[in-house]
């Protein structure tokens, strides 16, 4: 199955939302809520696309005609490419029901561990959702990234209780979910996270923690102080703040502030592997595409992921060949201008 092939088959049972457009660029959706649309004006994902079409890389060809080597080391774990599907919830009520989450995440994460990458899976008010995608991480060997939101610190053990017995190498908290409207009304509250709360997290997760929704370096600072291992650069795809930057355009400072200490993630308007290789360059170490991989499963399930992610890869792989750069470790900020 080409992934042409994918997205023509995702067309026929995704919607009423999402269109599964040839380029997931956010036009399309704009401000559909609930579909897969960002927040007010709706161009917040707009803007995470367009910023990484304005960075043009450096064609370097005078070099060693050697393989390209695109492992990724993460935690222990060694993955095929520093490519990784993000977490996405509430899957009937944005695209379709075809799948509900538990299903989704099953599919999700055996099918990236088949490919050699690793999902992030979402969570709900739902505790199945949780219980499903812990319970399909297990299945894969602990291959895979629960990611929690920022529940009050009892809801957070009882989760991280299901991360303990998942295998599961590493866990994610999506901070920035505390704009998401049905975390808003939650008893006990459930939101932001001061970081001495965060600390209590980091303690509770027993695996290396990963924080997720970072925008600013004051940020970045703040959850090396609280012990994360790792961030993602991330503004949730437009959905929870109107006029925010996009994520290019903040990745190298808080790259520049942090990048020695911690392992950092982007995401936002990711859409191909030279997109990948300009945020490896601007200083990530790897990278989050979320609404791509929905497509995938709708389309082809395990087949649709595995062609989502060789179009990834294949397209890294050329690229970082044609920029004179066979590792990821060679991979500098003068790949691109």
């Amino acid at each position: 199955m080409t992934y042409q092939e994918v997205l023509e088959n995702a067309r026929t049972c995704i919607g009423p939302f999402c269109k599964a457009c040839p380029v997931c660029n956010g036009k399309a959706c704009g401000n559909k809520v609930p579909g897969p649309g960002a927040k007010g004006t709706g161009t917040v994902a707009i803007q995470n696309y367009d910023a990484w079409q304005k960075i043009c890389i450096n064609m370097d060809t005078i070099c060693e005609n050697k393989p390209v080597d695109t492992t990724f080391e993460l935690f222990g774990q060694t993955f095929k490419y520093p490519i990784f599907a993000g977490p996405v919830g509430a899957m009937k009520l944005h695209y379709g029901d075809k799948y509900d989450d538990q299903e989704y995440n099953s599919i999700l994460v055996s099918a990236c561990a088949d490919a050699g990458i690793a999902a992030f899976t979402g969570d709900g008010t739902n505790p199945a959702v949780m219980e499903g995608a812990t319970q399909a991480i297990k299945a894969a060997g602990g291959k895979g990234i629960p990611t929690i939101k920022p529940w009050d610190i009892n809801t957070l053990k009882e989760k991280f209780a299901m991360v303990k017995d998942s295998g599961a190498f590493a866990a994610a908290m999506d901070i920035d979910a505390a704009g998401l409207p049905f975390l808003k009304n939650q008893t006990p509250p459930a939101g932001s996270k001061s970081v001495e709360e965060l600390k209590e997290v980091v303690q509770a997760a027993g695996v290396p923690f990963i924080l997720k929704g970072i925008m600013t370096v004051k940020g970045a600072l703040k959850a090396k102080e609280a012990g994360a291992s790792a961030i993602v650069v991330s503004n949730h795809g437009g959905r929870v703040l109107d006029q925010c930057p996009p994520t290019a355009e903040v990745l190298p400072e808080i790259a520049e502030a942090v990048g020695k200490d911690m392992k950092i993630f982007v995401d936002g308007g990711i859409r191909s592997g030279v997109d990948i290789l300009k945020a490896l360059a601007l200083g990530a170490d790897a990278v989050l595409i979320g609404r791509p991989f929905v497509t995938a499963v709708y389309g082809g399930a395990e087949e649709g992921v595995s062609a989502l992610a060789e179009k990834l890869s294949s397209e890294l792989a050329d690229a970082m060949a044609m920029c004179g750069v066979h590792s990821l470790s060679e991979i500098t900020r003068d790949v691109v201008r």
